[in-house]
């Protein structure tokens, strides 16, 4: 299922106007898992983000896990439920494709275990998924919203059909001793 983006600016005399309307225009599907999807919506390279009445596809570059430096990303991602191959193996050839390979814990109990010096906003839009962190997990379900803050952890799909979140990514700094 691909997400609808409606793309807002301005015309020559500065009013407002919808500039695109339609499909998400960069999905990645081949990444290494049958199922995972991840829609690229949008990105800024700068905070605060720079508004020019109109301005190319923000999107259209290799998928990276992280937002740019200074900016920030929103991204549906589309998990299919685990399954019996979902390995060590698949999670590097995942990580690898998706430009995070070094954000990957490859010590930690869970596979897809991996940490961002982001914080990142995510919302739950259908299904359910178990939140995996150090010490703990959590199920979260469609409508709850998780803040995740530079944590290590990893989303395991128990449930037997596909989650879909939205997760918006905004770059970050670790203060001192969490490195």
């Amino acid at each position: 299922m691909t997400t609808r983006r409606i793309v807002t600016g301005h015309d020559k005399d500065g009013r407002a106007v919808i500039l695109s309307d339609g499909p998400t225009p960069t999905v990645h599907d081949k990444l290494g898992r049958a199922g995972l999807v991840f829609e690229e919506i949008w990105e800024t390279r700068a905070t605060p983000a720079p508004i020019p009445p109109t301005e190319p596809e923000p999107t259209d570059h290799a998928l990276k896990l992280a937002p740019p430096a200074g900016g920030a990303r929103i991204r549906v991602v589309e998990i299919p439920p685990e399954g019996r191959g979902d390995d060590r193996a698949v999670a590097r050839a995942v990580f690898d494709n998706i430009g995070g390979g070094h954000a990957l814990d490859e010590k930690a109990a869970h596979p897809f275990m991996h940490r961002t010096e982001t914080v990142d906003f995510g919302v739950i839009l259908d299904g359910e998924i178990t939140l995996i962190v150090d010490r703990g997990e959590t199920v979260v379900k469609a409508g709850d919203i998780v803040v995740q803050r530079g944590t290590n952890h990893a989303w395991a799909n128990r449930s037997g059909r596909p989650c879909r979140i939205a997760f918006v990514l905004i770059d970050g700094k670790f203060e001192a001793g969490l490195s």
